[in-house]
Order: C-alpha cells, then sequence, then structure tokens
C-alpha cells in the first residue's frame, strides 16, 4: 500500500505542476483530490479488506487516467486519438470514489457489514482451489479479481449510456432537422455499436456475479457452520438467549446478506457514476435558462432541480419508511418460529397422537401464525404508506424536466435534441438521487440480516467464552484411571447442584450412578464430555484416552441406516460386515441387510430400539470410557 500511495501522490504532483503554469483549475482539482486521495491509500491498513479492494481499484485507476488526462493536456496525446482523450473528470470521480470508501469505513453500520464480509477476502481465508485456465488460485484473490472485474464493467456500461445520451440528442436532431443520412448512420454505426457491447457485458457481469456469490455463500456457509457446530458450541448457545433459528441463519441470511451486499456496493458505485457522469451532462448545456415563471437565470438549472428534488424525496421517505427495519427483523423470526414449530410436530408425531395433544398443537400453531399475521398486516400498512408516496414521486419525476425545459424549446432556444438529452440526464440523475428511495425496503431487510447475522456471531463468541472461562479444568490422568478430585456443578443461574468428592472410576470396571431425579448425575457426564460449562473444579481424564457418552434420547439423523449406525463416523469407517454384527450384537437382527434403506428412524424404531442402535454405535467405536445416560 506504501508503493500505490506514492504512485498516487506522484500522479497529483504532476497535476498541480500542469495546473500551476499557466494558473489552470482543472488539473489543480485534480491534484488536490490525488493528495487527499493518497492519504487515504497510505492510512488504509487497518481499513476492512473487503473496502480496501475498491480503493485499491479506483487509486489504480486515478492513475492510469489522470496520466492519460495530464498527456491529452501538454498534446501528447496522440492525434489519431483524439476522440478517446480522458476528461478530467474521469480521474476526479474515481479519486473521489476513493476517498469516499476510507471515509465511510468510519460508520458503525458500515462496520458491521464489513466485519461479516472481511473474512471471505482476509489472508486467513486459506482456502485454494482449482480453476479453468489459472490452475490453482487462492480463494481470496480470485474473490478480489471478480469484485474488481465487475466494478470495472458497471464503469463501462455507465460510460456505455453517456455515450448513447449523446447519440440519442443527435438522432434526434436529425429527425427534426429531417436528415435522413444522419439517422441512418448514427443508428447503424453508434446505436449497434454500443448496444451489442452493453448487451455483451450485461451476460459478462450476470456470469461473474452468480460466480462469486455462490463461491462467497459456499465460503460462509462453510464458516459458520464450522463454528456453530464446532467444540459442543451449539449446546452451549441455548444457554445464551436471544438467538433464535440458527439454521434460517446461515440458511436464509448468509444467502440475504451476499445478494443484498453485492447489489448495494457495485450498485451504489455504478449510481454515483451515472449521478457525476449526468451532471456534467446537465451542467455542459449551452442555454442558460431560468425558473420557470421567473426571470431568474441559474446556470445548471436542471441539475439543482433534481437535487433538490431528490433530496426532499429521500428525507420523506426515510421519515415515511424508517418502522420497516423494526417490522422486517420481526417478521423473520415470527415466521422461523412457524417453520421450526410445525417441524417439531413432524418429528413427535407419535408422542402428539399418544397423548391426544393434537388441540393443544393447534393452538401453538395458531398462535405462533397470528403473529406473522399481525405483524405483516403491521408491515402492509407502513408500505402503503411508503409505496404512495414512492409511486407519486416517481411519476411526477416524468414530466417534471420537460416542465422544466419547454419554456426554452418553445422559445426556440433549445433543439429537439438538445430538449431529449436533458430530460434523459436528468432523470439519470434524478434516478441516482433517488438510490435511497426506490432501496429504502431492501435497505431495511437488509439491515435485518446485518442484525441477525451480527447477533449470531456474537452468540457463537459468548458460548466459546463459556468454555474459555469455566472453572471446570480438564487434565491428563497420570494412571489409567479417570479420576475427579474435587468438582462442583452449577446450573447456568450459578447455583450449585452436585458435588463430587473424590470419585475414582477404575479402568475396566463397571460403576452405576444413582441418585433422584435432578441431582446433577447426567450433568456430570456432560462435565466429562466437556460440554458443561458451568461450575468448578477438576476432571482427570487418561491421556489418549475416548470418552463417549450415550445420552437419554438417542440422537439418529437423516440417512441411510449404515450412516445413522457410523454417527458420529463417516461412510467408510466401517465394513458392512462390522455394522451387522455390531446390529446382531446389540439385538436388532431385524436391521441387518438394510444399511441402504433411507427412513426416518428417528420414527420408525421405538425408544428402545433407538437406544439399542446407540449401543452398536457404541461397540463399533470402542471408546476407551463409555457412560451410558439412563439407557
Amino acid at each position: 500500500m506504501p508503493v500505490l500511495a506514492f504512485a498516487v501522490a506522484a500522479v497529483s504532483a504532476l497535476a498541480i505542476l500542469a495546473g500551476a503554469s499557466p494558473f489552470a483549475f482543472p488539473p489543480l482539482a485534480l491534484g488536490a483530490v490525488g493528495l487527499i486521495l493518497a492519504y487515504a491509500v497510505w492510512k488504509s491498513g487497518p481499513v476492512s479488506h473487503f473496502l480496501r479492494v475498491f480503493i485499491v481499484l479506483f487509486a489504480f485507476e486515478y492513475i492510469v487516467t489522470g496520466i492519460a488526462y495530464l498527456l491529452g493536456l501538454k498534446v501528447y496525446w496522440p492525434t489519431a486519438w483524439n476522440a478517446l482523450k480522458i476528461p478530467m473528470e474521469l480521474p476526479l470521480t474515481v479519486g473521489l470514489f476513493g476517498i469516499l470508501c476510507y471515509a465511510v469505513s468510519f460508520i458503525p453500520v458500515v462496520r458491521m457489514i464489513t466485519r461479516l464480509a472481511d473474512p471471505y477476502f482476509a489472508p486467513s481465508n486459506d482456502r485454494a482451489g482449482h480453476l479453468p485456465l489459472l490452475g490453482n488460485v487462492r480463494e481470496r484473490w480470485f474473490a478480489t479479481g471478480l469484485v474488481m472485474t465487475l466494478v470495472i464493467i458497471n464503469q463501462l456500461q455507465v460510460g456505455i449510456s453517456v455515450r448513447l445520451n449523446f447519440f440519442n440528442r443527435d438522432w434526434f436532431n436529425s429527425l427534426q432537422n429531417k436528415d435522413a443520412t444522419a439517422f441512418w448512420s448514427l443508428l447503424l454505426t453508434v446505436f449497434l455499436f454500443w448496444a451489442a457491447i452493453a448487451i455483451v457485458t450485461n451476460l459478462i457481469e450476470y456470469f461473474i456475479e452468480n460466480i462469486l456469490k455462490l463461491r462467497w455463500r459456499d465460503y460462509l456457509t462453510e464458516k459458520y457452520t464450522r463454528e456453530w457446530l464446532g467444540n459442543g458450541t451449539q449446546y452451549r448457545m441455548g444457554f445464551m438467549g436471544g438467538t433464535d433459528n440458527p439454521d434460517q441463519r446461515i440458511a436464509e441470511d448468509v444467502r440475504a446478506f451476499i445478494g443484498n451486499t453485492y447489489a448495494f456496493t457495485i450498485s451504489l458505485i455504478s449510481t454515483i457514476s451515472t449521478l457525476v457522469s449526468f451532471s456534467i451532462i446537465l451542467f455542459s448545456i449551452p442555454v442558460q435558462l431560468a425558473i420557470p415563471g421567473t426571470d431568474i437565470v441559474i446556470w445548471g438549472l436542471p441539475f439543482w432541480f433534481a437535487i433538490i428534488y431528490a433530496v426532499l424525496g429521500t428525507w420523506l421517505t426515510h421519515m415515511i419508511g424508517r418502522p420497516l427495519i423494526k417490522l422486517d427483523f420481526a417478521q423473520e423470526r415470527f415466521e422461523a418460529n412457524f417453520r421450526y414449530g410445525l417441524a417439531r410436530l413432524r418429528e413427535y408425531g407419535e408422542q402428539i397422537a399418544l397423548l391426544r395433544g393434537e388441540k393443544a398443537e393447534r393452538a401453538h400453531v395458531s398462535g405462533r401464525f397470528t403473529d406473522i399475521i399481525s405483524n405483516t398486516y403491521a408491515i402492509i400498512r407502513q408500505n402503503l404508506k411508503l409505496n404512495s408516496f414512492v409511486s407519486s414521486y416517481i411519476q411526477i419525476s416524468v414530466v417534471f424536466p420537460y416542465i422544466i425545459m419547454a419554456p426554452a424549446y418553445f422559445a426556440g432556444r433549445l433543439t429537439l435534441g438538445q430538449l431529449t438529452q436533458v430530460a434523459q440526464a436528468f432523470g439519470r440523475v434524478e434516478a441516482s438521487m433517488q438510490w435511497f428511495i426506490t432501496r429504502y425496503q431492501s435497505l431495511a431487510s437488509y439491515k435485518a440480516v446485518i442484525d441477525r447475522l451480527e447477533t449470531f456471531e456474537s452468540a457463537i463468541g459468548k458460548a466459546d467464552a463459556l468454555t474459555t472461562d469455566s472453572g471446570i479444568n480438564k487434565a491428563s490422568a497420570s494412571g489409567g484411571d479417570l479420576v475427579i478430585p474435587s468438582l462442583d456443578l452449577a446450573i447456568p443461574s450459578g447455583q450449585t447442584i452436585a458435588n463430587v468428592r473424590g470419585l475414582t472410576m477404575k479402568k475396566g470396571q463397571s460403576l452405576l450412578v444413582t441418585g433422584p431425579s435432578g441431582s446433577g448425575k447426567s450433568t456430570m457426564f456432560r462435565a466429562i464430555s466437556g460440554i458443561w460449562p458451568f461450575g468448578k473444579g477438576d476432571i482427570q481424564i487418561p491421556e489418549g484416552a475416548s470418552v463417549m457418552l450415550l445420552p437419554q434420547r438417542p440422537y439418529l439423523p437423516l440417512g441411510t441406516l449404515r450412516d445413522v449406525t457410523l454417527y458420529p463416523a463417516l461412510a467408510g469407517a466401517h465394513s458392512d460386515d462390522e455394522i451387522n454384527k455390531a446390529l446382531e450384537t446389540a439385538r436388532l437382527p431385524k436391521l441387518v441387510g438394510k444399511l441402504d434403506e433411507k427412513q426416518i428412524w428417528s420414527q420408525v424404531l421405538s425408544l428402545g430400539e433407538q437406544q439399542r442402535l446407540a449401543i452398536a454405535r457404541a461397540l463399533l467405536s470402542k471408546p476407551d470410557w463409555l457412560f451410558l445416560d439412563e439407557a
């Protein structure tokens, strides 16, 4: 980054020298922006990895386009390339983009976004893969290249829009002048050429965008799944509270976050580029316009009307739509709770049927769905207010530029081509300023997704901290016995429920632990397994010894009987003969030969058969220490 900052500073110094003698404001302004950009690049070390991608790209673009502009300014530009001369606005705009990326990195909500986005682009992402034509490439470098390519494509698309705007002016002038030669020449040599490029870039953008989203989602899904299902974290998160439906956060919120992050970063850059480019067109109109109904002449009048109109609309949109952020957050929670409740009905169908609990379950389902209905009505009411304003605003904006420009056109000071060019440019500037308005509802949903992922990450961190800060220490025993010198077991509130003193479990011997319900028997087993964080004391387990706990209710995952029996081992850990022998030994002969069958085994097998299946797992795993909780 220091080398890049020095290069930017060098180009800005050349621009200042070019504008100093004779005095010329454009290169001086370019040089001033370059110096600020050089400072931003120099200081961008602590900035988010995601934002740094944009800062580096815009710094390179400033250097290249800045040098090209200075060559043209000093008549070093080839005469044959005059049509391709770089205007000062191009390096100025990309320089401002780089400064803006650095500035927004200090905004709290942007920091929340980049904290979630950064892992994919950070050096800690050491994933690599083989890609066609590229060979083995680190994932983060590939992702960085895709983002930069997408930004460049969007900048090219803005440039095509500007070129077609001038085509539009000349084309309508040819209609007004009844110049058939110019009409067909412009259509065949200008429009078709740039329209074809626009189509190709749109297809390339679609392909690259979806590749980036897919690989990004794959990375984040694997990351969150690993953190959530790591070392009992998913179990300890249950003690934290406030983290509902982690499955939804991984399955839905990650996808929504990536889609929105892409849309709101790339589209915002494209929007600002459009705003700057078409604002220049509005300012370059060779006719001074007066405020309609007055003689007050203001330079760049359409531009100022577009700004005022859009700013006023943006402020009113925010005031009307602000409540949608909380409503969207609540809606995601209510929908997830409803789905989770229905999934549990399928899981515990037998128990509900035996207890004749259908009426109670219908009441519970109805209650959860009532939350959805009530919140949806609130969203509908708020959206009606917002859509009423936004629809009115958009409809008025269609005719607004013509109302401003019509007096000058009727007075003969504007051609038809100029009128349509200005109206189109006004529409693009005003549409750029409408970015916040048209995306307000999406922004509200985006903020809700960010909050959900933030709280999810926070809950994972707190659950991990429970283990780190736990007073229960697991150490290696010198002998072959499992020893608990002193252990006080507590519940999450801090209340002690059991005290274990001088307990020694001899290797190769059986031990029965008895006591009244709630006295801490299962909790002691959980502490030995390493998943119970509440309490203090020491547990000494022989070094290298494996421990397996069979809970009261066995867990049977979805899949074939082979997968269910091998769990937690993966397919291939044991041969089919070994699995069938374990099933026979556990007195489940009816399951022998059914290893490839896929069923919901938790519903097919009785609880006793499920416990026997758990015994078969233990026979396959052969742990050094086996704890059976009411098996």
